[in-house]
């Protein structure tokens, strides 16, 4: 199990296409959904009736992937990876990502089970529409609307023009997300420079403390990889080294959690208040 969990933030950014692709043969509003990915479970507590969640994906009720509130998530069944474990929930719609092994989602189309299939959404806009088409599948377009207008404005709030500050994401393993990414687009929109593409970072990489201190950014926003803000682990030993602690006397380093990091939906609009907070203390500061 824990290795499944750690492993979840990798899955995500590994290649998939962004754009959801729906495969669905009961167009009636559902009223047993599971969810199998911890992405699309923010996005139901916000739209979906409380009723309507059968079933919520196992990693939203960890503390180290979760990207909704712990206790809210704890009110549903989890379901794991396995077409059983989801069959025994009886959906009526299955809403499945792109780490859903290839032979449940078989096993599921089999049966006749009436299934979304999301991508990893990489701008704001692919958010948005990926939004739009699961409120409207379940029935409640409004609701999506709302979320939409929602994430719109909290950009529109945490929106700096101006010089753009240097900054880079930098997740307690080394995981950097760079060009192409939600993440970029965020830091953009909050008044940041991306500094992963002057190091010569793909998309996502993987960036030691050697090469970041040899061109540190402005601001370094870091945090645990196991999500948990809480104990460290191995692959959390970068952020407590000593040399990057007396580099911090250099580098302003601001909390950044990684449940901020790996989904969009109602997470972009903390990301951008934890974003635009950041930029407002540094803006204080100078």
């Amino acid at each position: 199990m824990l290795m499944r969990i750690a492993a979840f933030p990798l899955l995500l950014v590994s290649g998939c296409t962004p754009q959801a692709s729906i495969v669905a043969k009961d167009a009636g509003k559902p009223m047993r959904i599971v969810s199998m990915n911890p992405c699309v479970d923010a996005i139901l507590m916000e739209i979906a009736e409380p009723d309507q969640i059968a079933a919520v994906s196992h990693y939203s009720q960890d503390p180290r992937a979760t990207s909704v509130d712990l206790a809210r998530a704890r009110q549903y069944p989890a379901v794991s990876g396995s077409a059983e474990d989801v069959i025994a929930a009886r959906p009526d719609l299955v809403i499945a990502g792109p780490h859903v092994s290839v032979q449940t989602i078989a096993a599921l189309k089999r049966l006749d089970v009436p299934l979304i299939l999301v991508g990893v959404p990489e701008t704001v806009a692919e958010n948005k529409a990926q939004i739009a088409d699961i409120a409207l599948r379940i029935g409640q377009r409004a609701k999506g609307e709302a979320l939409n207008e929602r994430i719109d404005a909290a950009i529109a709030k945490g929106r700096r023009t101006g010089a753009p500050v240097s900054a880079l994401i930098w997740q307690s393993s080394g995981l950097v997300p760079g060009k192409g990414t939600l993440a970029d687009e965020l830091l953009a929109q909050t008044g940041f420079h991306n500094l992963s593409a002057d190091l010569g970072l793909k998309k996502w990489d993987i960036l030691p403390l050697e090469g970041l201190l040899m061109q540190p950014p402005a601001i370094l926003l870091a945090g645990d990889a196991t999500m948990d803000g809480g104990k460290r682990t191995d692959a959390n030993r970068m952020l407590s080294h000593p040399v990057l602690r007396h580099a911090g006397l250099h580098i302003r380093i601001a909390d950044y959690p990684s449940n901020l990091l790996h989904c969009g939906g109602p997470v972009i609009i903390r990301a951008v208040a934890r974003l635009t907070a950041v930029h407002n203390k540094l803006e204080a500061l100078r």
